[in-house]
């Protein structure tokens, strides 16, 4: 099987389950804007070290992205029906758990810091606006069109849970943060 197709060299794409769109259109965007960020995660992933606690909950995470995108690239109900359970209430709870975890150890934050750190913490904090740009560009899609609010808190969540692994890294790393 080819990667290329040349169907989309017309300026569309299909989407999941059927039908095509302008490579302009504001679902493409979002769903796009998943991928960015599930690359991004990657990318911080490359960063860890191989033992390092983080790479179970980012693995989860990015599998879980996926089927935002999903549900996202879908705007058939019988198809996006079938991707529902692929992000779930539970999943907010995971972040929400897993967050709380680390924070423990982090000394409480006074002022706004400063994006930085060590490799892995930098790349944590771009991955924070990355997710920060999916979900605004999410949430415009979910003006327009039902999108479940599972996934538009994940995503809220999800960038909250970034910035709390990328201080927890730097902070285990012995790396200061800069206050602003």
């Amino acid at each position: 099987m080819k990667v290329y197709t040349k169907t989309g060299d017309g300026g569309e794409t299909s989407l999941f389950g059927g039908g095509r769109v302008s490579k302009s259109d504001g679902r493409v965007g979002a769903y796009g804007d998943v991928d960015e960020l599930n690359a991004a995660i990657g990318r911080a992933l490359s960063n860890l070290e191989l033992e390092d606690s983080l790479h179970a909950p980012l693995a989860r995470i990015q599998g879980t992205l996926f089927g935002i995108g999903g549900e996202v690239a879908t705007r058939d109900d019988a198809h996006r029906d079938k991707l529902r359970d692929l992000v779930t209430g539970e999943d907010v709870q995971f972040l929400e758990t897993s967050l709380d975890a680390m924070e423990v150890d982090l000394p409480p934050l006074k002022t706004f810091v400063l994006p930085g750190g060590g490799p892995a913490g930098s790349s944590l904090h771009v991955a924070r606006t990355v997710c920060r740009r999916a979900e605004r560009s999410v949430v415009a899609l979910s003006n327009a069109e039902t999108l479940r609010p599972e996934i538009v808190q994940y995503l809220n969540r999800l960038s909250d849970w970034l910035f709390v692994a990328a201080r927890h890294v730097n902070f285990r790393e012995g790396r200061a943060e800069t206050p602003w």
